[in-house]
């Protein structure tokens, strides 16, 4: 009896004490989140620009902070309106000729790229809203074609934060887009 006393204070003392000890360090970066895992974005892997751009510092590629449809509000450091869907053809094409912060060389992330701002902390949306404001619970594209079936590319859905929000989406169907660039040092 006393074994399974010590086997579950042990549980308890794996379990409770590290999420007590993280959540005193909540980086308020999420809407709502799971203070007992690691940010996986924290803003300190960021450079934030005033022009409504942000640097992933571990993959050096620049983002831009709003979705495709939203304004940036370098007043309020926030993005505005509505991200507008299109279907990946059309997500392909809005890639090609966007233009922003000065630059024309902008497009549309792969899957691993967009996954390297995916929060696994956060949830409802699963990314860091200081570094990516008025991010909507949604599915985005990636420029990753789908091989298994031509009908389909990859988005990640950035809606509940596991692992398995990505997948072959229907290329007519619309979802939300968020460009990047490489970063020029």
């Amino acid at each position: 009896m006393m074994v399974n006393r010590v086997k579950s204070w042990m549980f308890l003392a794996a379990v409770v004490l590290p999420l007590n000890a993280n959540s005193q360090e909540s980086t308020s970066q999420c809407a709502n989140e799971n203070p007992a895992i690691t940010a996986t974005t924290p803003t300190s892997d960021f450079e934030l620009g005033t022009d409504g751009t942000a640097v992933h510092k571990p993959t050096q590629l620049m983002w831009m902070r709003c979705g495709l449809g939203q304004t940036w509000n370098a007043e309020t450091g926030d993005c505005t309106g509505s991200m507008t869907g299109y279907t990946w053809s059309q997500a392909l094409q809005q890639a090609d000729s966007a233009t922003f912060a000065g630059y024309s060389d902008w497009r549309l992330p792969n899957k691993n790229e967009l996954l390297s701002i995916f929060e696994r902390r956060c949830w409802n949306p699963s990314a860091n809203i200081v570094v990516f404001p008025n991010i909507p619970n949604a599915q985005f594209w990636t420029s990753s074609p789908y091989v298994a079936d031509s009908r389909n590319a990859w988005h990640i859905n950035f809606y509940t934060g596991t692992s398995n929000c990505f997948g072959a989406c229907k290329i007519l169907e619309p979802h939300k887009v968020r460009l990047v660039r490489t970063a020029t040092p």
